[in-house]
């Protein structure tokens, strides 16, 4: 096969998901890297594939990339699988991209299972513009922050989440995003499958009255369908002046203009502060 590197997709859940291709390549490569080695054989066996594992995870990635663009060089071929969907995909495999682009390595993708597809395909809401964020922050803060920043993107979002903190997530949604449509996807493709559709409200209440929460979370949420004016900050800051002079405090200031305007709560806040020292 010569010098490849192969980004290859494998199940996120029920085996029967690989292609054709993924396991052709899997059974031609010399070396296989994977996150965690007992994952993957239980996936090779299935499909009576003997090949070298090599594991490539968060934890070595600086150094174990270095050792596989160098095997590369010498001319082995080499499979990059993840332990479910497609690799680098918040998963581990950036960096021994990006060095083996750099060495002027074939890098080579193939495709396959992926939860952010799986689960947008199946939410009920607009497909045609959506953008894929990972796992938002875990404090309360930065995630409002965050949420607050993207909150005026008019195209579906989504978001992987774990089952320890995606009622909180959902409720922190509902306080920067409002109660926008969403759709729940737990244990893709498994045998205890899950879908939630509904008002964030609503689809978080429904959790919150299980006593535990199991597996695997993708949350699609919708988009801001009614987007209106766009402020530059030159408009806020006039704003933050004029409200100011009616003798509203920095904190009802910021309240209005968020409520009034898509610009970012956050920043509002960060010019505030500005305006009331300045002003």
């Amino acid at each position: 096969m010569g010098s490849v590197l192969y980004i290859v997709s494998t199940p996120i859940g029920n085996l029967e998901d690989i292609t054709f291709r993924a396991v052709r390549v899997l059974k031609e490569v010399d070396l296989i890297a994977c996150e965690d080695t007992r994952t993957t054989r239980k996936l090779l066996t299935r499909y009576g594939i003997n090949k070298p594992l090599t594991s490539y995870h968060e934890h070595n990635e600086v150094g174990k990339a270095l050792e596989l663009v160098s095997l590369l060089a010498e001319g082995k071929s080499i499979a990059l699988v993840s332990d479910a969907g497609t690799p680098t995909v918040s998963d581990p495999g950036f960096r021994v991209v990006k060095l083996a682009s750099e060495a002027g390595i074939n890098i080579v993708p193939v495709p396959g299972p992926s939860a952010v597809l799986s689960a947008l395909s199946v939410s009920g809401l607009p497909t045609s513009n959506f953008s894929f964020f990972g796992f938002p922050p875990r404090t309360k803060k930065q995630l409002i922050s965050f949420l607050e920043d993207i909150k005026s993107y008019p195209g579906t979002l989504v978001f992987y989440e774990s089952p320890k903190r995606v009622v909180k997530t959902l409720e922190a949604m509902t306080e920067a995003l409002g109660d926008r449509g969403a759709s729940i996807s737990r244990e893709i493709t498994k045998i205890h499958e899950e879908r939630l559709r509904g008002a964030i409200t609503e689809v978080t209440a429904q959790l919150k009255d299980r006593k535990e929460i199991k597996g695997e979370i993708t949350l699609v949420i919708e988009g801001n369908t009614s987007p209106g004016e766009e402020f530059s900050a030159q408009d806020v800051d006039r704003l933050l002046i004029e409200l100011k002079n009616e003798g509203l405090t920095l904190k009802g200031a910021v309240e209005e203009i968020s409520t009034k305007t898509s610009y970012p709560k956050s920043k509002t806040y960060k010019r505030a502060l500005i305006v009331w020292k300045d002003s």
